[in-house]
Protein backbone atom coordinates (compact mmCIF):
# COMPACT_ATOMS: atom_id res chain seq x y z
CA UNK A 1 0.00 0.00 0.00
CA UNK A 2 2.84 2.38 0.91
CA UNK A 3 4.55 1.65 -2.39
CA UNK A 4 1.32 2.43 -4.27
CA UNK A 5 0.88 5.78 -2.47
CA UNK A 6 4.50 6.72 -3.19
CA UNK A 7 4.06 6.02 -6.90
CA UNK A 8 0.81 8.02 -6.93
CA UNK A 9 2.50 11.05 -5.32
CA UNK A 10 5.33 10.96 -7.86
CA UNK A 11 2.86 10.80 -10.73
CA UNK A 12 0.95 13.79 -9.33
CA UNK A 13 4.12 15.86 -9.03
CA UNK A 14 5.23 15.20 -12.60
CA UNK A 15 1.76 15.65 -14.05
CA UNK A 16 1.19 19.00 -12.34
CA UNK A 17 -0.88 18.46 -9.22
CA UNK A 18 -2.17 22.04 -8.94
CA UNK A 19 -5.10 21.31 -11.21
CA UNK A 20 -6.40 18.33 -13.13
CA UNK A 21 -7.33 20.73 -15.96
CA UNK A 22 -4.37 21.93 -18.03
CA UNK A 23 -4.87 24.75 -20.52
CA UNK A 24 -3.88 24.12 -24.10
CA UNK A 25 -1.14 26.64 -24.97
CA UNK A 26 -0.17 25.14 -28.30
CA UNK A 27 1.12 28.02 -30.44
CA UNK A 28 -1.06 27.14 -33.41
CA UNK A 29 -4.19 27.19 -31.24
CA UNK A 30 -3.84 30.59 -29.51
CA UNK A 31 -4.03 34.24 -30.53
CA UNK A 32 -2.14 36.58 -28.18
CA UNK A 33 -3.99 39.89 -27.77
CA UNK A 34 -1.88 43.07 -27.79
CA UNK A 35 -4.60 45.59 -26.87
CA UNK A 36 -8.21 46.01 -25.87
CA UNK A 37 -10.11 49.13 -26.87
CA UNK A 38 -13.06 49.90 -24.57
CA UNK A 39 -15.97 52.18 -25.49
CA UNK A 40 -19.60 52.78 -24.65
CA UNK A 41 -21.80 50.20 -26.32
CA UNK A 42 -25.48 50.07 -27.17
CA UNK A 43 -28.00 49.91 -24.36
CA UNK A 44 -25.47 50.73 -21.65
CA UNK A 45 -23.25 47.82 -22.62
CA UNK A 46 -19.48 47.73 -22.99
CA UNK A 47 -18.01 47.81 -26.48
CA UNK A 48 -14.75 45.88 -26.79
CA UNK A 49 -12.55 46.01 -29.88
CA UNK A 50 -9.28 44.28 -30.68
CA UNK A 51 -7.12 43.22 -33.59
CA UNK A 52 -6.47 39.51 -33.60
CA UNK A 53 -2.71 39.19 -34.17
CA UNK A 54 -2.19 35.93 -36.03
CA UNK A 55 0.76 33.69 -35.35
CA UNK A 56 1.19 33.07 -39.08
CA UNK A 57 1.22 35.58 -41.92
CA UNK A 58 -2.51 35.81 -42.34
CA UNK A 59 -4.64 38.92 -42.61
CA UNK A 60 -5.47 40.65 -39.33
CA UNK A 61 -9.09 40.88 -38.27
CA UNK A 62 -10.86 43.62 -36.32
CA UNK A 63 -13.28 42.14 -33.77
CA UNK A 64 -15.90 44.23 -31.94
CA UNK A 65 -18.44 42.98 -29.39
CA UNK A 66 -21.10 44.56 -27.16
CA UNK A 67 -21.11 42.87 -23.74
CA UNK A 68 -22.22 43.50 -20.17
CA UNK A 69 -18.96 42.44 -18.53
CA UNK A 70 -15.30 42.65 -19.50
CA UNK A 71 -14.68 38.96 -18.81
CA UNK A 72 -17.74 38.12 -20.88
CA UNK A 73 -16.03 39.80 -23.82
CA UNK A 74 -13.10 37.40 -23.68
CA UNK A 75 -15.48 34.45 -23.68
CA UNK A 76 -17.52 35.82 -26.60
CA UNK A 77 -14.37 36.44 -28.64
CA UNK A 78 -13.34 32.82 -28.15
CA UNK A 79 -16.72 31.62 -29.40
CA UNK A 80 -16.32 33.63 -32.62
CA UNK A 81 -12.69 32.93 -33.46
CA UNK A 82 -11.05 29.60 -34.18
CA UNK A 83 -8.12 30.37 -31.89
CA UNK A 84 -8.29 31.01 -28.17
CA UNK A 85 -7.52 34.61 -27.22
CA UNK A 86 -4.79 34.85 -24.60
CA UNK A 87 -4.18 38.00 -22.52
CA UNK A 88 -0.61 37.12 -21.59
CA UNK A 89 0.65 39.55 -24.26
CA UNK A 90 -1.87 42.32 -23.46
CA UNK A 91 0.21 45.50 -23.56
CA UNK A 92 -2.32 48.33 -23.99
CA UNK A 93 -5.72 49.11 -22.49
CA UNK A 94 -7.29 51.88 -24.55
CA UNK A 95 -10.33 53.54 -22.95
CA UNK A 96 -12.61 56.01 -24.72
CA UNK A 97 -12.93 59.35 -22.93
CA UNK A 98 -16.74 59.19 -22.76
CA UNK A 99 -16.59 55.80 -21.06
CA UNK A 100 -13.86 57.06 -18.70
CA UNK A 101 -16.20 59.79 -17.43
CA UNK A 102 -18.55 57.04 -16.21
CA UNK A 103 -16.15 54.34 -15.03
CA UNK A 104 -12.46 53.56 -15.04
CA UNK A 105 -11.46 51.86 -11.83
CA UNK A 106 -13.89 48.93 -12.17
CA UNK A 107 -12.46 48.13 -15.60
CA UNK A 108 -8.87 48.45 -14.42
CA UNK A 109 -9.57 46.38 -11.29
CA UNK A 110 -10.81 43.57 -13.53
CA UNK A 111 -7.58 43.70 -15.53
CA UNK A 112 -5.44 43.85 -12.38
CA UNK A 113 -7.10 40.73 -10.98
CA UNK A 114 -6.17 38.70 -14.07
CA UNK A 115 -2.95 36.78 -13.26
CA UNK A 116 -2.08 36.55 -16.97
CA UNK A 117 -1.86 40.33 -17.41
CA UNK A 118 1.37 42.23 -16.82
CA UNK A 119 1.22 45.28 -14.50
CA UNK A 120 3.35 47.09 -17.08
CA UNK A 121 0.62 47.35 -19.68
CA UNK A 122 0.02 50.90 -20.90
CA UNK A 123 -3.21 52.78 -20.11
CA UNK A 124 -4.47 55.30 -22.67
CA UNK A 125 -7.53 57.57 -23.01
CA UNK A 126 -8.92 58.24 -26.48
CA UNK A 127 -10.87 61.19 -27.87
CA UNK A 128 -12.77 60.39 -31.04
CA UNK A 129 -13.06 57.02 -32.71
CA UNK A 130 -10.14 54.66 -32.26
CA UNK A 131 -12.08 52.05 -34.24
CA UNK A 132 -12.17 54.35 -37.29
CA UNK A 133 -8.42 54.81 -37.00
CA UNK A 134 -7.90 51.04 -36.83
CA UNK A 135 -10.12 50.43 -39.85
CA UNK A 136 -8.14 52.81 -42.00
CA UNK A 137 -4.62 52.27 -40.71
CA UNK A 138 -4.62 48.46 -40.59
CA UNK A 139 -4.85 48.46 -44.39
CA UNK A 140 -1.50 50.22 -44.73
CA UNK A 141 0.29 49.27 -41.49
CA UNK A 142 0.94 45.54 -41.43
CA UNK A 143 1.56 45.17 -37.68
CA UNK A 144 -0.43 48.13 -36.39
CA UNK A 145 -0.96 46.85 -32.85
CA UNK A 146 2.73 46.08 -32.37
CA UNK A 147 3.68 49.44 -33.92
CA UNK A 148 1.52 51.32 -31.36
CA UNK A 149 3.01 49.32 -28.50
CA UNK A 150 6.55 50.07 -29.65
CA UNK A 151 5.67 53.78 -29.83
CA UNK A 152 4.61 53.84 -26.17
CA UNK A 153 7.58 51.72 -25.15
CA UNK A 154 9.96 54.11 -26.92
CA UNK A 155 8.71 57.18 -25.05
CA UNK A 156 8.63 55.33 -21.74
CA UNK A 157 12.24 54.17 -22.03
CA UNK A 158 13.66 57.41 -23.36
CA UNK A 159 11.85 59.67 -20.83
CA UNK A 160 11.67 62.36 -23.48
CA UNK A 161 8.96 64.39 -21.79
CA UNK A 162 6.91 64.43 -24.96
CA UNK A 163 3.90 62.84 -23.32
CA UNK A 164 2.62 61.26 -20.12
CA UNK A 165 3.24 57.52 -20.43
CA UNK A 166 1.57 55.53 -17.63
CA UNK A 167 1.42 51.82 -16.99
CA UNK A 168 -1.06 49.85 -14.89
CA UNK A 169 1.23 49.58 -11.87
CA UNK A 170 1.96 53.33 -11.77
CA UNK A 171 -1.71 54.22 -12.11
CA UNK A 172 -2.87 51.95 -9.27
CA UNK A 173 0.01 53.04 -7.03
CA UNK A 174 -1.13 56.66 -7.24
CA UNK A 175 -4.81 55.76 -6.84
CA UNK A 176 -4.04 54.46 -3.37
CA UNK A 177 -1.52 57.13 -2.38
CA UNK A 178 -3.05 59.86 -0.14
CA UNK A 179 -1.01 62.77 -1.52
CA UNK A 180 -1.04 61.99 -5.22
CA UNK A 181 -3.53 61.42 -8.02
CA UNK A 182 -2.99 59.45 -11.23
CA UNK A 183 -2.86 60.82 -14.75
CA UNK A 184 -3.19 59.22 -18.17
CA UNK A 185 -2.20 60.31 -21.68
CA UNK A 186 -5.01 61.43 -23.99
CA UNK A 187 -4.80 60.72 -27.71
CA UNK A 188 -7.10 62.08 -30.40
CA UNK A 189 -8.13 59.55 -33.02
CA UNK A 190 -10.00 59.68 -36.32
CA UNK A 191 -9.81 57.74 -39.56
CA UNK A 192 -6.55 59.45 -40.56
CA UNK A 193 -4.68 60.33 -37.37
CA UNK A 194 -3.66 59.18 -33.91
CA UNK A 195 -2.06 62.11 -32.09
CA UNK A 196 -1.19 63.08 -28.52
CA UNK A 197 -3.70 65.57 -27.11
CA UNK A 198 -2.69 66.21 -23.49
CA UNK A 199 -2.98 64.65 -20.05
CA UNK A 200 -6.10 63.31 -18.32
CA UNK A 201 -6.52 64.22 -14.65
CA UNK A 202 -8.08 61.98 -12.01
CA UNK A 203 -9.43 62.48 -8.51
CA UNK A 204 -8.23 59.16 -7.10
CA UNK A 205 -10.05 56.87 -9.55
CA UNK A 206 -12.52 59.34 -11.12
CA UNK A 207 -11.73 61.14 -14.39
CA UNK A 208 -12.37 64.83 -13.69
CA UNK A 209 -10.66 66.84 -16.43
CA UNK A 210 -7.61 67.34 -18.61
CA UNK A 211 -4.87 69.73 -19.59
CA UNK A 212 -4.22 70.57 -23.23
CA UNK A 213 -0.96 70.17 -25.13
CA UNK A 214 0.25 73.69 -24.35
CA UNK A 215 -0.38 73.29 -20.62
CA UNK A 216 1.03 69.79 -20.77
CA UNK A 217 4.49 71.18 -21.47
CA UNK A 218 4.47 72.81 -18.04
CA UNK A 219 3.25 69.59 -16.45
CA UNK A 220 6.15 67.67 -18.00
CA UNK A 221 8.63 70.21 -16.66
CA UNK A 222 7.40 70.45 -13.06
CA UNK A 223 5.81 67.07 -12.33
CA UNK A 224 6.68 64.35 -14.79
CA UNK A 225 9.98 63.89 -16.65
CA UNK A 226 11.47 67.33 -15.88
CA UNK A 227 12.61 67.29 -19.48
CA UNK A 228 11.35 68.42 -22.87
CA UNK A 229 13.13 67.59 -26.07
CA UNK A 230 11.47 70.59 -27.66
CA UNK A 231 9.66 73.57 -26.07
CA UNK A 232 8.11 75.90 -28.67
CA UNK A 233 6.94 79.34 -27.51
CA UNK A 234 5.15 80.67 -30.62
CA UNK A 235 4.28 84.17 -29.41
CA UNK A 236 7.98 84.78 -28.65
CA UNK A 237 8.98 83.28 -32.01
CA UNK A 238 11.39 80.92 -30.30
CA UNK A 239 11.78 77.20 -29.78
CA UNK A 240 14.00 75.75 -27.06
CA UNK A 241 15.61 72.33 -27.24
CA UNK A 242 16.99 69.85 -24.68
CA UNK A 243 15.12 71.63 -21.87
CA UNK A 244 15.81 70.31 -18.38
CA UNK A 245 14.32 71.53 -15.14
CA UNK A 246 15.00 71.33 -11.42
CA UNK A 247 11.96 71.94 -9.24
CA UNK A 248 11.66 72.86 -5.59
CA UNK A 249 8.24 73.20 -3.95
CA UNK A 250 7.75 74.90 -0.62
CA UNK A 251 4.60 75.15 1.51
CA UNK A 252 4.60 77.67 4.35
CA UNK A 253 3.97 76.56 7.95
CA UNK A 254 0.38 77.79 7.92
CA UNK A 255 -0.51 76.11 4.59
CA UNK A 256 -1.45 79.46 3.07
CA UNK A 257 1.12 79.77 0.28
CA UNK A 258 2.73 77.41 -2.22
CA UNK A 259 5.95 78.60 -3.82
CA UNK A 260 7.46 76.71 -6.74
CA UNK A 261 11.04 77.43 -7.80
CA UNK A 262 12.01 76.11 -11.22
CA UNK A 263 15.48 76.25 -12.75
CA UNK A 264 15.40 75.63 -16.50
CA UNK A 265 18.35 75.00 -18.76
CA UNK A 266 18.13 74.66 -22.53
CA UNK A 267 19.27 75.97 -25.86
CA UNK A 268 17.75 78.02 -28.65
CA UNK A 269 16.95 75.65 -31.49
CA UNK A 270 15.04 78.16 -33.61
CA UNK A 271 14.36 81.89 -33.52
CA UNK A 272 12.25 83.81 -36.04
CA UNK A 273 11.83 87.12 -34.25
CA UNK A 274 13.42 90.54 -34.78
CA UNK A 275 15.78 90.59 -31.82
CA UNK A 276 19.51 90.23 -32.28
CA UNK A 277 20.01 87.28 -29.93
CA UNK A 278 23.78 87.47 -30.47
CA UNK A 279 23.58 90.59 -28.32
CA UNK A 280 23.75 89.75 -24.61
CA UNK A 281 21.31 92.53 -23.65
CA UNK A 282 18.78 91.40 -26.26
CA UNK A 283 19.14 87.79 -25.15
CA UNK A 284 18.57 88.81 -21.53
CA UNK A 285 15.34 90.56 -22.50
CA UNK A 286 14.15 87.47 -24.32
CA UNK A 287 15.05 85.27 -21.33
CA UNK A 288 13.00 87.57 -19.09
CA UNK A 289 10.03 87.19 -21.46
CA UNK A 290 10.48 83.40 -21.40
CA UNK A 291 10.44 83.36 -17.60
CA UNK A 292 7.26 85.46 -17.51
CA UNK A 293 5.58 83.12 -20.00
CA UNK A 294 6.57 79.96 -18.13
CA UNK A 295 5.42 81.45 -14.82
CA UNK A 296 1.96 82.36 -16.19
CA UNK A 297 1.47 78.96 -17.80
CA UNK A 298 2.61 77.05 -14.72
CA UNK A 299 0.37 79.06 -12.39
CA UNK A 300 -2.53 78.24 -14.71
CA UNK A 301 -1.82 74.50 -14.47
CA UNK A 302 -1.50 74.57 -10.67
CA UNK A 303 -4.72 76.55 -10.26
CA UNK A 304 -6.57 74.06 -12.44
CA UNK A 305 -5.52 71.26 -10.08
CA UNK A 306 -6.69 73.38 -7.14
CA UNK A 307 -10.13 73.94 -8.69
CA UNK A 308 -10.47 70.22 -9.32
CA UNK A 309 -9.13 69.39 -5.81
CA UNK A 310 -6.61 66.90 -7.16
CA UNK A 311 -2.94 66.19 -6.52
CA UNK A 312 -1.11 65.16 -9.72
CA UNK A 313 1.77 67.47 -8.73
CA UNK A 314 2.17 65.68 -5.36
CA UNK A 315 2.54 68.97 -3.48
CA UNK A 316 1.33 67.34 -0.27
CA UNK A 317 4.46 65.18 -0.12
CA UNK A 318 6.41 68.36 0.65
CA UNK A 319 4.49 68.83 3.91
CA UNK A 320 5.86 65.64 5.52
CA UNK A 321 7.78 66.20 8.73
CA UNK A 322 9.14 63.72 11.28
CA UNK A 323 7.66 65.80 14.11
CA UNK A 324 4.19 66.38 12.64
CA UNK A 325 1.44 63.83 12.18
CA UNK A 326 0.48 63.69 8.47
CA UNK A 327 -2.87 65.15 7.49
CA UNK A 328 -5.64 63.12 5.94
CA UNK A 329 -6.19 63.54 2.23
CA UNK A 330 -9.41 65.49 2.74
CA UNK A 331 -7.85 67.96 5.20
CA UNK A 332 -4.84 68.49 2.95
CA UNK A 333 -6.96 69.12 -0.16
CA UNK A 334 -9.04 71.67 1.75
CA UNK A 335 -5.80 73.56 2.46
CA UNK A 336 -4.44 73.06 -1.06
CA UNK A 337 -7.55 74.41 -2.74
CA UNK A 338 -7.22 77.78 -0.98
CA UNK A 339 -3.46 78.28 -1.25
CA UNK A 340 -1.93 81.26 -2.99
CA UNK A 341 0.47 80.15 -5.72
CA UNK A 342 3.78 81.80 -6.52
CA UNK A 343 5.98 80.45 -9.31
CA UNK A 344 9.51 81.64 -9.97
CA UNK A 345 11.48 80.56 -13.04
CA UNK A 346 15.18 80.96 -13.67
CA UNK A 347 16.07 80.27 -17.30
CA UNK A 348 19.61 79.64 -18.46
CA UNK A 349 20.43 79.40 -22.15
CA UNK A 350 23.50 77.38 -23.06
CA UNK A 351 26.19 79.56 -24.67
CA UNK A 352 26.83 77.03 -27.43
CA UNK A 353 23.31 77.56 -28.73
CA UNK A 354 24.10 81.13 -29.77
Amino acid sequence: MKIFLSILCILLVFSGCSSPYVEDNTVEEIAPVTFWSLNQGEGGKLKITTLVPPVTNEKKKLFTLNVDLLKQGKKEFNLKFYRELKLGQLRMLIINEKLAKKEVISLIDTIVSDPDVSPRLFLVLIRGSFEDFLEGEMKVQKNLDYYLYRQFLHYERRNQGEMSIVNLHEFMEKVYSPYSDPVLPIFKADKDNFTYDGTALFNESKYVGSINKREDQMFQLIANDHYLKNLPIPHLNVSLGQVRSKVHMQVDDHFKTLTIYVKVKGRVDEYRGHRNILSRSEMNRMIHDMESYLQRETVGVVKKTQRLKIEPLEVGAHTYSPLVHPMTRRVWLDHYEKMKVHVKYSVKIEPLSL
